[in-house]
């Protein structure tokens, strides 16, 4: 009760905190440069389905200014101790969504793959969802276990175990990519979090030959890992959509052939809008515009692991955590996105946050900043805190030392001065 009353009144009468000025400007120039970029792939899309030139924009645009920003503004409101009361709970929820795409009529196939549940309107992902609820679940058990994962081979089972659920789940979809990168994810918070390395990579051993034995079970997975060595060999076929990427890039050489002249978005590059909008911007902007959208992740994601560290030693562990997990969640997924569309990685269903244009993918990337955001805030006002009360501690403490007089003496008083022993014997 002492601990929770005293926390209460920092954050009552302590000091506000403040959002990362560094992410929110990240986050703005992505979402402008991802709005304008979709502007110009989408348009030969959208006029070869006759659904209006601007459609994807304008979907863009309503999901991510409309949707995304009540959402993540939703979610910077949010206490993130709040959000840790709940994460066992979300994680169930979310297990519950990733059975329901293998309902019939309620789950969606597309192209193959049962990843979608029908909403009516639209299809929602529930792999997305799933990204920051195992984010929120591996922090929140970091929180409570933190010294078990710390000295303990068994104290970091438990959130491998979820991970691992949740990855079986997404490879019966099939997904491969999404599982992947969340026990990558994994793996990464809880070595930040202090477990040792020599365990986590005893548990991950088994999981290499079960790894190689899903990604060569089936012939199309077996097509994508070997298309992208040599997508010249098949370029027809298997190695199409690399191929047609990779003309892009080559045409796009130091500063590309101008905003709104890629020829490879005419029907001749798949998904130009989405899962392959770097080799667009390759092509119109060149080396230059894709050194812009590195440099602008790099931001991100290396201010939200700076923040991360900061939190973990200002005492603030969970929204530490958060901030962990939540930057290696959009960092890895936009160098798996770069590697997909540069020919050096095979080729996955990954989008690259906020640039690409997607409705789930968009939705939950704007949720997750905001949580990230959420947890800078706290980081910050805990800083400030700590910098107030130093600064108390020192006033308190601080020696009492007597003025020095004058030398300057009032009139009155030189009048009564005294003369010396030469003046008066003068």
């Amino acid at each position: 009760m002492v601990w929770f009353g005293q926390s209460q009144a920092v954050r009552r009468y302590g000091p506000e905190g403040r959002h990362d000025p560094w992410l929110l400007l990240a986050i703005v120039c992505l979402v402008a440069f991802g709005i304008v970029m979709i502007a110009s792939s989408s348009i030969a899309v959208a006029d070869g389905q006759h659904i209006g030139q601007f459609h994807y924009l304008k979907r863009h645009i309503v999901l991510l200014l409309v949707g995304g920003a009540c959402a993540a503004f939703i979610a910077m409101r949010v206490e993130l101790d709040r959000l840790e009361n709940f994460s066992g709970w979300l994680m169930l929820g979310t297990f519950a969504l990733l059975v329901l795409v293998f309902i019939p009529h309620l789950g969606m196939r597309i192209n193959g793959a049962r990843r979608w549940i029908n909403l009516g309107v639209s299809g929602f992902q529930p792999v997305e969802l799933a990204k920051l609820t195992v984010v929120l679940y591996v922090a929140s058990y970091l929180v409570r276990h933190r010294d078990s994962v710390e000295t303990r081979f068994l104290g970091a089972v438990k959130p491998v175990l979820v991970a691992g659920l949740t990855a079986i789940l997404l490879l019966a979809q099939p997904d491969f990519g999404s599982a992947a990168l969340i026990g990558v994810v994994t793996i990464g918070m809880l070595w930040l979090g202090g477990a040792r390395m020599r365990n986590l990579l005893i548990m991950g051993l088994p999981m290499i030959p079960l790894g190689a034995y899903l990604a060569l079970s089936t012939d199309y997975r077996v097509r994508r890992l070997t298309s992208f060595l040599d997508p010249w060999k098949d370029p027809f076929n298997n190695g199409f959509q690399l191929t047609q990427a990779l003309i892009a890039v080559g045409r796009g050489k130091w500063f590309g052939v101008g905003l709104g002249g890629s020829v490879q978005k005419l029907f001749y590059l798949p998904e130009a809008h989405t899962d392959f909008i770097l080799a667009v911007i390759a092509e119109e902007l060149g080396f230059a515009g894709i050194l812009f959208v590195l440099a602008m992740f790099a931001l991100l994601v290396g201010r939200g692991l700076q923040l991360g560290l900061r939190g973990v030693e200002v005492g603030q562990h969970r929204a530490g955590y958060i901030a962990f997990g939540i930057s290696l969640m959009l960092g890895l997924q936009a160098l798996v996105s770069v590697g997909v569309n540069l020919g050096v990685l095979p080729t996955k269903g990954l989008t690259l946050p906020l640039i690409s244009s997607g409705g789930s993918s968009t939705l939950m990337t704007c949720v997750m900043l905001g949580v990230l955001l959420r947890a800078g805030y706290e980081i910050h006002r805990a800083e400030d805190a700590r910098r107030m009360a130093t600064r108390r501690a020192q006033t308190t403490t601080r020696p009492v030392t007597l003025e020095r007089p004058s030398k300057e003496l009032p009139l009155a008083a030189r009048d009564r001065v005294e003369p010396s022993f030469e003046e008066a014997h003068a």
